[in-house]
């Protein structure tokens, strides 16, 4: 059994009773919507159309929403309907990151995730969705689509049908007939400065200027809904926060394995950087859910095909393992252990801290792999990107200890050789991503309003200027130069990695999905 929407664009007049019905329906708060109507026109005045789209959840055969919420709040039912329990939802957002349809909100009521769910208590009492119910052209069709004699297969089967988005291969289970592609698709009509009788957004309309307007059809978007960012400055001060303390970490645990002394660096001041590190990143995770009372909710309902769920293992096991660490080192430190018994201790630590540490630098890549809505976040060379930032921001925060400390030799060009190679590599990668061939429409739209729309200028001399002269200036010192020289190249690259996360979480959240 699998419940569909077919939505007969060729007969809709527009006139939101479906909204109106669902809003009464559910108690959606005021300028929230579980379904909307969408109006499209093209042409110019007075040759003009004027084409209407019904959105909503698409009740995904393959849900991306169900995937990546971490603790089971969103969830298909074998009817094929995707619900959502709010009492298990957290409100970390990851549902609206992983949905190509900007069909999940944050209810402003509740502070939990929400979205068409099929009327689910009005179907358990064989009863259509209310938005059926008041249809007045039988626009909206429902039922069935694996029973062949149903009415809503049959209008499937047997006439031409569209989905949103098919190229997200989520297998939407709402089929639209005789409906413009402008309107199906958000990149063929961006917004402009004014709807019909309001004004967009700030954000979708400041977003639209970086996006083209077809030529020959001139459509533009005269009436939709609002969407902000779900993810904001905490996200991205999070994944540098988790970058210089796995960096300050792998720099430490691939030193000792490779018998180079990087002294108190190494010892102390390496973990306390991790340990610092994780607990903001765990910190600063907590503060962005929209019910934070809940968030053990990650733990004790877990979803374990979520990578929000194993991020948090992972930040735990590296929180632990970097704490031991840290431990051994004061010990050692104090004289409580001797050297021999330390160096061995740290050994045995080394081996699992180092995997651990690319793990709390890296598997974000897994958890933006999860959000499908999000294609510039889908590069398969993520994780190593992020490795290699860890390696930069990492190298940078220990030049400056390494300074203070008075570090020898060989602890000290381990420490710029990380800082000089990993700025490099992420430079090079970034080039790369943003400037070669990307992998969807979707994708090249947020690479040019980074490389060349709304956040060039942070872009090229945030995030890669500053890069790219902080890695210069620890090459001098790695070269034979003051250490000095360094530090302060240290502090340019974190500067650096915020200006990038900062473009790469907002450009990513900025291409419309509706």
């Amino acid at each position: 059994m699998r419940y569909g929407f077919a939505i007969d664009q060729r007969t809709c007049i527009g006139c939101h009773a479906c909204t109106v019905a669902c809003k009464t329906e559910h108690e959606v708060p005021v300028g929230q919507f579980r379904t909307w109507v969408k109006y499209v026109e093209s042409g110019e005045f007075p040759a003009t159309t004027r084409d209407f789209g019904v959105m909503r959840c698409n009740h995904c055969s393959d849900a991306p929403c169900v995937t990546i919420c971490p603790t089971q709040a969103l969830f298909k039912r074998d009817d094929g309907i995707v619900d959502f329990d709010n009492e298990r939802c957290i409100g970390c957002k990851a549902c609206m990151q992983g949905c190509p349809y900007d069909a999940i909100y944050i209810d402003e009521d509740t502070h939990t995730a929400a979205k068409c769910n099929f009327c689910a208590h009005r179907i358990d009492e064989d009863l259509e969705p209310a938005c059926v119910v008041v249809c007045p052209t039988h626009s909206i069709w429902v039922g069935d689509l694996d029973d062949p004699d149903s009415g809503i297969a049959k209008l499937v089967n047997e006439n031409p049908v569209q989905v949103r988005a098919p190229e997200q291969n989520t297998r939407p289970n709402v089929f639209y007939l005789g409906a413009d592609r402008a309107v199906l698709d958000p990149l063929a009509a961006p917004t402009g400065d004014t709807y019909l009788w309001a004004r967009p957004d700030e954000h979708r309309r400041s977003a639209s200027r970086d996006l083209r307007t077809d030529p020959v059809t001139k459509a533009r978007t005269t009436l939709n809904t609002a969407h902000p960012r779900p993810w904001g400055w905490r996200v991205t001060t999070y994944l540098w926060t988790k970058a210089f303390a796995a960096g300050a970490m792998l720099i430490a645990a691939l030193a000792h394995l490779l018998g180079i002394d990087l002294g108190v660096t190494g010892d102390v001041v390496a973990p306390a950087l991790g340990v610092a590190g994780v607990a903001i990143t765990g910190a600063l995770l907590v503060w962005d859910l929209k019910r934070p009372e809940r968030f053990l909710y990650i733990l004790l309902k877990p979803n374990p095909r979520s990578w929000m769920f194993w991020g948090a293992i992972v930040l735990a096991a590296g929180a632990t393992l970097f704490t031991a660490w840290l431990a051994v080192g004061v010990l050692a430190t104090s004289g409580v252990l001797d050297g021999p018994t330390a160096d061995a201790v740290l050994t045995g630590l080394a081996v699992p801290a180092l995997p651990a540490a690319a793990m709390t630098a890296g598997y974000t890549a897994f958890l933006f792999g999860q959000a499908e809505g999000r294609d510039l976040w889908q590069s398969p060379l993520l994780f190593w990107q992020l490795v290699a930032q860890a390696f930069m921001v990492g190298g940078g925060v220990l030049s400056l200890a390494a300074m203070a400390a008075g570090a020898g030799a060989e602890a000290r060009s381990a420490i710029l050789a990380a800082l000089v190679l990993g700025t490099a590599t992420h430079v090079v990668m970034v080039l790369f991503e943003y400037l070669g061939r990307h992998s969807s429409a979707h994708a090249a739209a947020a690479a040019h309003m980074a490389t060349a729309g709304r956040y060039a200028r942070l872009f090229w001399a945030g995030g890669l200027g500053l890069a790219v002269l902080g890695g210069a200036l620890g090459t001098v010192s790695w070269a034979g130069g003051p250490l000095v020289i360094a530090a302060f190249g240290g502090v340019l690259v974190q500067a650096a990695l915020l200006a990038y996360e900062s473009v790469f979480v907002r450009a990513g959240q900025d291409v419309p999905l509706s």
